[in-house]
Order: C-alpha cells, then structure tokens, then sequence
C-alpha cells in the first residue's frame, strides 16, 4: 500500500505540472515563442514564477508528516502528502482571459517536449529522493513530495527547454514551409506591393486592397498576417493554384532588424510603401532610428525598376525618400500645401480635411498632373487620411485615375477593431479602437470621441505599451488628451496606467469622474450600468493577458 501510494504522490504531482506547463504554454505563445520574452515577464512577478499555495502546502503535509513519525506500515504519512499533493496542484483561478491558447501544430510540438522534459526531470529527482531516502527513512515520503513541487514550479524552465529542444524541428518545418510559399510565388508571379510602419500597416493594406479590387484581380495578405510564417501561410493557403491573382499586397511587420528583408526575399517587392516610424515596439528597438533602419529594409528590397512611396510628413521617411532609391519614388503629404511642386515636396497631397460623425472629407492633388478631386469617406481619424492618400498614390501608378479612386473611398470601411463605430440595442455608440494604441491615433480616437456630444463620453483603456522610455512621457500626455475629450474615464490596472492617472490629476479634470478598475470586464458592467441612450464608450487599447 505505501508503494501505490507514492507512486500516485508522484502521478499526481507530474499532472500538476502538466497541466502548469499547458497554461503557462499559452503565455509563451503571447510572447511569440520567445524565450527571452517569456522569461522577463515571468520573472517580473513572483507568482509567475514562485506560486505560493504549492509551497506552502507541500511544506505543511511533509511538517506533519514528520511530526507523526512513520510506524511500521503505516500509510498516513503517505496519505497527508497525497492530499498535499492534490491541493498543491489544484489549478488557480486564472482570471480574465481575453487571448486563448491556439493548439497549433508548433505548439503541440512544444508542449509534447515540455512535458517528455517534465516526466525526466520528475524521473531524475524521485530517483535522488528515493536514494537520500534510503539513508533518512523517515524523510522519503516529504523528498518525493519535493521533487514533485521541484517539477510543479519549474515549468516554465520546462517550457523553453522543450522549445530549445525543438529548435532543428521548427526550422525544417519553416524551411520547408518557406519553399513551398517560394514557389507558389514563383508559379502564380503576382505584383507584389509591400507595406510596412509603425502603426498603420492593416489599414492601409485594406484601402488599398478595396480600391484596387475596383479593377483588378487584388489579393491582401488577411488580418495582421505580417510576419514570415504568416505571410508564408496565406501564400500557401489562398495563392496556390489562383493564377488570376494579379496584386498581392503584403504586409511586413518587424520586431527586430531583418525581419522585413527576410520577408522581402520571400516576395520582392514592386511596390513598396512606409507609412510612419513611430515609437511602437520601441522597447523591443531601443531607438527611433533603429526602427527606421528596420523599415527601410522594405525599400532596400525594391527592385531596382520598383516604386517607393514614401509619406513624408514623417521626418525619418522623409530621410529615407532622400536617399534616392529607387529611381521611381512617390512622395505623399498630408500637411504640405496643395501647391507644392515635386520632387522636393509631395506628388499626392490631401487638404482641407474636415471630419464629422459622418466621416472625412478633403481635397487630393496631383502636382505632377495638376488633377485634384475630393474625397468623402465614411472613415472616421485623422490618421486616415494619409492611409487613404497612400493607398491613392499606388492606384493612381497603377492606371487607375483620380475620380476613379475617390469615387472608391466613399466605400471603404474600417478594419476590425479600428476606430469601428455601432450603436448597441440600448442606444450607446461603442467606439471600438481596441487592436492597438500609438502617440499618433490615440489623438484621432480621441478626436472622434469628441465628436459625440449628445451625452456622456467615457473613455476605457489600458494605456499604450512596449514604447520603452517614451512609456511614461507618452502614457502622460494620453491622460493629459483625454481629459479634453472624455466626461469619464476608466484604467484598467493601477499600476499599468499610474503614468495617465498622473496627468489626469495634473488637470481640473473631477476626480469623482476618473475610475480604476483590474480587468475589462469590470469596465463593461459599469457602463452598462451607469450610461444610458444618447452615451459614447471608446475602448482605446485592450492589452495581451502577458500585462
């Protein structure tokens, strides 16, 4: 009996951590995969790493049980340290989950080494506890019940040391993976049209995608597919064989130098676009111009007979339009005046923007052909403009005149979760501008916030993240803006969001109007409860479940 006993302490702790490693494996699927990322947030929170129930429980049951002594046969020893066991691996509440564990196929390869790591590491430990236990007899119960807690808490080493393992795995999966979408490339040769910046990528990929789908045979790469396993995946799925394909454009985003050049020699680009260089993923960057340099790879990819258009309001994109490469180059500005000349200004300039709750409205020249024509958009921010103007320089190159594109625009539409306006069954405006946040568009979200003034404008939002040393500066003037938009105002995570709640209170904004709240959803049910018909709610932001 002691012995089916142990070895259910030990079943039961290596299910415990089993299952630890299949929701810590979620985080690390957040965190893209990478280990050092996973191991900085990890380390960032005791509990993350060190929860303090297993510990404590383990410690008490091994306490008592050697307080009790083990007489002869006895098995109560062993039977307090299996139900230690089973309440120290009793799984926690985890709370609000707004991001999923998807069970890829890289993922189940993770977690099958993950846990063959955990069942030898477990083997190895029990083997030690079981040999001390030979020499301190009355301690091989609480040793065993050790090496359980041991392997309990190490999964997240368990995590990456699975998905070290796997490394000569993944990468003949993304090899093969990568030639198949080569050749799919080489078979099906679309006109490739590259878009990358800081923020901005999806939008623009969409509007452009709307407006040359007004004539041509056009396919974008789907949602915020931007990395080299994402664009390889939608070339692999919906290109393959579709050989009226005649654009595809292709987003390209970057999180360290030479992911963009990697993806720019999977699909050479003839059209390349950079839309802003911005402090988005700066911590991941360090500097601006780091960013730049990143972003600049989508021009160095250009054929040497390709086209960059280049939005020069942006000083750093401006600096890289000077360069002079390629020869073709399409200079685009939405300060500039109308009757600025090329090269040293912009070909497609936009002015005299007005924005209503109906949408945009301004006027885009073509210097260089003199024609103009005014635009009217359902698209609500400021920021579209220049998306919308991007996306009318390349249609423009392509063939397509300028009535043509504006007579289009007055049919695009907004990607998800950008800036997406509905009225609920209540008669609330939700104002869902969740994907993401950037110094740039929270100014328009805000803006557009601004515009309903029929009742009470409420604000919710986590702050902006991964911007480095700009995070506090940043996040202070969003709680400087917004008190000039906003009648409420809810954060989501105290700590998070102390930099906004320092420059609300730097305002007369009322305190009594500023709330604090942990999750979302203790966000919803206050103003399902508190705003009635006539109301506007912007959600600004919605953080991964890693902040």
């Amino acid at each position: 009996m002691p012995t089916l006993l142990l070895m259910l302490i030990v079943l039961t702790w290596l299910a415990g951590a089993g299952v630890r490693v299949y929701r810590q494996a979620r985080f690390f699927q957040i965190e893209e995969y990478l280990n050092g990322r996973y191991l900085r947030w990890c380390l960032a929170d005791r509990q993350r790493w060190l929860p303090s129930r297993p510990a404590a429980v383990w410690f008490v049951g091994s306490a008592v049980g050697l307080f009790l002594g083990e007489a002869p046969g006895s098995v109560l020893p062993h039977l307090l340290a299996l139900i230690a066991a089973l309440i120290a691996v009793l799984p926690p509440d985890e709370g609000e989950i707004k991001k999923k564990f998807v069970a890829t196929p890289r993922a189940k390869r993770l977690l099958a080494a993950a846990w063959a790591v955990a069942v030898l590491l477990l083997a190895l430990l029990v083997a030690l506890a079981t040999a001390a236990g030979a020499v301190l007899s009355d301690a091989l119960v609480p040793l065993v019940g050790l090496a359980g807690l041991l392997t309990l808490l190490a999964a997240p080493l368990l995590l990456v040391a699975g998905n070290v393992l796997m490394i000569p795995v993944e990468a003949a999966f993304r090899q093969q993976f990568i030639r198949r979408a080569q050749r799919v490339m080489a078979d099906v040769q679309p006109k490739v049209i590259g878009i990358t910046g800081s923020y901005g990528k999806t939008t623009t990929k969409n509007y452009l995608h709307a407006i040359l789908s007004g004539r041509y045979h056009t396919y974008a790469t789907p949602k915020s597919y931007n990395t080299m396993m994402g664009v390889c995946l939608a070339i692999n799925n919906d290109i393959a064989g579709d050989y009226s394909v005649e654009y595809f454009i292709c987003e390209m985003g970057a999180y360290i130098p030479g992911e963009i050049q990697r993806i720019c020699h999977l699909t050479p680009p003839d059209i390349s676009l950079v839309i802003e260089v911005g402090p988005q993923h700066l911590e991941r960057f360090g500097s601006l111009e780091n960013v730049a340099i990143a972003k600049y790879e989508i021009i160095k990819g250009l054929k040497p007979t390709g086209l960059g258009v280049f939005n020069v309001d942006n000083p750093y994109i401006k600096t890289m339009y000077e360069r002079g490469y390629p020869d073709q180059r399409i200079a685009v500005s939405t300060r500039l005046p109308p009757e600025s000349t090329p090269p040293a200004q912009a070909r497609f300039i936009a002015s005299g923007v007005t924005q209503t709750l109906d949408g945009l409205s301004f006027a885009v020249t073509d210097t260089l052909t003199g024609a103009s024509a005014f635009f009217s958009t359902p698209l609500v921010g400021e920021h579209n403009v220049l998306n919308v103007l991007l996306a009318t320089a390349v249609a423009v190159h392509e063939g397509m005149t300028l009535a043509e594109v504006a007579r289009l625009a007055q049919r695009l539409q907004p990607a998800a979760s950008r800036l997406v306006r509905q009225v609920t069954d209540s008669g609330i405006t939700i104002i869902n501008d969740a994907y993401s946040a950037n110094p740039v568009g929270i100014v328009s979200a805000l803006q557009v916030l601004g515009l309903h003034t029929g009742g009470r404008r409420l604000l919710i939002t986590p702050g902006m993240v991964e911007l480095g040393h700009l995070h506090e500066p940043e996040n202070r003037r969003l709680g400087e803006l917004a008190t000039q938009y906003a009648t409420d105002i809810i954060l989501i995570g105290a700590k998070q969001t102390a930099p906004i709640q320092a420059g609300i209170r730097a305002t007369p904004f009322p305190p009594e109007r500023l709330h604090i709240m942990e999750t979302l959803s203790e966000a919803v049910a206050w103003y399902q409860q508190q705003l009635q018909r006539g109301d506007t709610v912007l959600f600004l932001n919605d953080l991964p479940d890693t902040y």
